[in-house]
C-alpha cells in the first residue's frame, strides 16, 4: 500500500526542512514537536490516520520513549531517521514485532543545508520490503540512499561515519593551531590541504565557513557528536573490534563538549583546542 501520510515527530533543526520537503512532494503531514511545532498535540496525535511513523529525534532513547509512548496502532511502520544506538534500535524492533509494528532504521548525513536541498545521504537498514515501501519518502530527503544490510545496520553506519568524521575534526584542528602557531596561515593551510592528502569533510566544508570565520553555526550541536562518536566505540566494543582511538576521540570530544557546552556547535572545538596547550 502506497504512503500518503506521514506522521513525523522532531521537527528540529534538520527535520524542519526534512519534513517541509516532503510535503511539497505532495505527501500529507501529521506532525508534532516537543517545542510546540507541528499540526498536532502530541505523538499519539501524530500516529492517527498515518501510514508511516518517522522519528527525527536526538537520541535513540527519545526515540523509543516516543514509539513505545505512542500506542502505534498494528500495521504501522516506524521510520527512524535520528541517530539512534543500533543495539538500542535491534531491542526497539524485538519489542515491536510482536505488536505488529515494522521499524527501519534510516539516519541522514549531510547536514542542515543538505536537510533544506533533499540531498542527503541516507543508511537504510532492516526488511527489504519495508524499506522499499518508505522509498518513495527518502528519495524526497536525500539523493543517495544505501541499503546497508538488517536492522540497526545503518544506525551503525552512522555512528561510524561520524566518529571518522569527528577524528578529522580534531585532527584538523590540532593541525590548523599547530601551524598557526608556526606562522602558517589556518586559510592557506586548509587550500593545501583540500589539494593533497589531508583533505576531508571538515577543511572542505567547515574550516572556512564555520571556523575560520567564527561563524560556529554549522547546525550540528557538540553534545551530539560526543553522543555519536562514544555511540561507535560502545559497537566496537560489543564486537570485539578496537576501539582505542574511538575511546581516546570521545574523551577529547567529551572535554570539549563540558568547556564548551552541549549545545555549542560542533565546529567550536576549533576554539576549544585552540585555548589549550602553551599559550
Amino acid at each position: 500500500m502506497p504512503v500518503k501520510t506521514v506522521g513525523f515527530v522532531g521537527l528540529g533543526q534538520m527535520g524542519r526542512p526534512m519534513a517541509a520537503n516532503l510535503e511539497k512532494a505532495g505527501f500529507a503531514l501529521r506532525s508534532y514537536d516537543l517545542n510546540g511545532a507541528g499540526n498536532c498535540a502530541s505523538a499519539a496525535d501524530v500516529a492517527r490516520g498515518a501510514d508511516v511513523f518517522l522519528t527525527m529525534l536526538p537520541d535513540g532513547k527519545a526515540v523509543r520513549e516516543c514509539v513505545l509512548g505512542a500506542e502505534l496502532p498494528k500495521g504501522m511502520l516506524v521510520l527512524d531517521m535520528s541517530s539512534s544506538d543500533p543495539v538500542g534500535t535491534r531491542s526497539l524492533g524485538e519489542e515491536l514485532a510482536p505488536r505488529g509494528v515494522g521499524l527501519v532504521d534510516a539516519p541522514v548525513s549531510g547536514g542542515v543545508k543538505k536537510a533544506i536541498d533533499g540531498t542527503l545521504a541516507i543508511m537504510a537498514g532492516g526488511d527489504a520490503a519495508q524499506i522499499e515501501r518508505v522509498r518513495p519518502l527518502l528519495e524526497k530527503m536525500g539523493s543517495r540512499i544505501f541499503l546497508t544490510g538488517p536492522l540497526g545496520s545503518g544506525h551503525a553506519m552512522k555512528a561510524l561515519n561520524n566518529y571518522v568524521s569527528a577524528a578529522g575534526m580534531i585532527a584538523t584542528a590540532e593541525a590548523l593551531v599547530a601551524g598557526e602557531r608556526f606562522g602558517l596561515d589556518p586559510a592557506v593551510m586548509t587550500d593545501i590541504l583540500n589539494a593533497s592528502s589531508g583533505r576531508n569533510n571538515t577543511t572542505e566544508v567547515k574550516v572556512k565557513q564555520f571556523m575560520l570565520s567564527g561563524a560556529y553555526n554549522s547546525g550540528f550541536s557538540a553534545g551530539l557528536m560526543v553522543k555519536d562518536v562514544a555511540t561507535a566505540a560502545h559497537l566496537a566494543e560489543a564486537v570485539g573490534a578496537s576501539a582505542e582511538f574511538a575511546n581516546h576521540c570521545t574523551e577529547i570530544w567529551r572535554q570539549a563538549t563540558a568547556t564548551l557546552g552541549a549545545g555549542a556547535d560542533h565546529t567550536a572545538i576549533y576554539r576549544y583546542v585552540g585555548k589549550r596547550g602553551k599559550p
